[in-house]
């Protein structure tokens, strides 16, 4: 059996960047996996939430994976504050993990930044959960971007860490599946900065919400330059973009990756189609694609707002499902341990 765990925070408006990076990756690994989603609200509380946003946002999130395309009867869909065998893992794993593990997580440097002293101990310990997340549940397969790797590498030290320290198999040590580049969506306004909720400028992204005119001024007032689109000589022998040739255009680069993305067409393919045209047609191209992709996931986000209750049941159902999985794992791990138990 293979089975794989992945989850996103409730923690904003969701975007591009998260349907290719992630979402649409979910819905086409529950073709080939006993697939695990949570909405991982317990990691998004590391920093500051708003909690009358809290709620809204885990039920948006779950809205997108809905929308998206993943299936509550195929796949298991919960928030992870409903399965409290996720933050009692996650403490056994604290106790596992070495403090050298987490002085080394680049992702806890780049969100505490300068003020690593004031950054929340949850933060600090984030990775822990994320096994947690994951070994709990045995996953076999962990989808992975660039940014999440270390986090990856994390759960599979501490679960060979358990193994070896009490004696038994209890965690299978998770392989990767890694995403490709559609995970790489940079800022529409910077080509140089990942696409983010927490960007100040809506102008910046393309919300999964977005209706159809939205989408098509966001991309009409796209950072561009003057001048027109490369053709595939550009790529190397393999036919990836290189890096140098990405940091010369990158605001350039990022609307073709995005127009590959949504089309799952190669860069070779795509410089092909378009080259030496000028933005304002590629543009043109670039919104109708959108609007068709992205158009019919916001209609349903929409529809599903309006019915929470849907939404709250899905949940709860999905929760259930979670625990009879994730509950017999924790208690095998506190065996091993030795806890005493009734």
């Amino acid at each position: 059996m293979r089975r794989i765990f992945s989850g996103v925070q409730p923690s904003g408006a969701l975007h591009l960047g998260n349907y290719l990076g992630a979402i649409r990756n979910f819905v086409r690994m529950q073709d080939h996996y006993e697939a695990i989603y949570g909405v991982v609200d317990l990691h998004a509380v590391t920093v500051w939430q708003d909690p009358a946003e809290l709620a809204p946002n885990t039920r948006e999130v779950t809205a997108a994976y809905l929308a998206a395309g993943v299936d509550p009867k195929r796949s298991i869909i919960f928030n992870q504050a409903r399965v409290p065998a996720h933050a009692e893992l996650g403490w056994l794993f604290n106790c596992v993990a070495r403090i050298g593990w987490l002085n080394r997580m680049t992702q806890f440097k780049e969100k505490a930044g300068k003020h690593r002293e004031k950054a929340s101990a949850g933060l600090y310990v984030y990775p822990a959960l994320m096994a947690a997340d994951i070994l709990g549940y045995k996953a076999t397969h962990v989808p992975v971007g660039d940014d999440q790797k270390q986090h990856l590498e994390f759960a599979r030290n501490t679960a060979e860490k358990f193994n070896q320290d009490y004696g038994r198999e209890v965690f299978p040590v998770p392989e990767p599946v890694i995403m490709g580049a559609a995970a790489r969506v940079m800022s529409l306004r910077d080509g140089t900065k990942k696409m983010s909720k927490s960007d100040g400028s809506e102008m910046a992204r393309l919300n999964m919400t977005d209706d159809a005119d939205t989408i098509a001024g966001k991309i009409r007032r796209a950072t561009t330059d003057p001048d027109a689109l490369p053709g595939p000589d550009v790529l190397d022998d393999d036919g990836n973009l290189p890096q140098e040739v990405r940091d010369a255009r990158p605001a350039c680069y990022n609307l073709l990756g995005i127009y590959a993305a949504l089309t799952d067409e190669s860069w070779h393919a795509v410089l092909t189609r378009f080259e030496g045209w000028g933005f304002a047609n590629f543009k043109t191209a670039l919104t109708e694609l959108a609007v068709e992709k992205l158009g019919p996931i916001g209609a349903e986000m929409a529809r599903l707002r309006n019915d929470p209750a849907e939404i709250d049941r899905i949940l709860a159902d999905g929760a259930e499902r979670a625990t009879a999985i994730i509950d017999p794992v924790k208690r095998e791990a506190m065996d091993a341990m030795g806890f005493l138990r009734s």
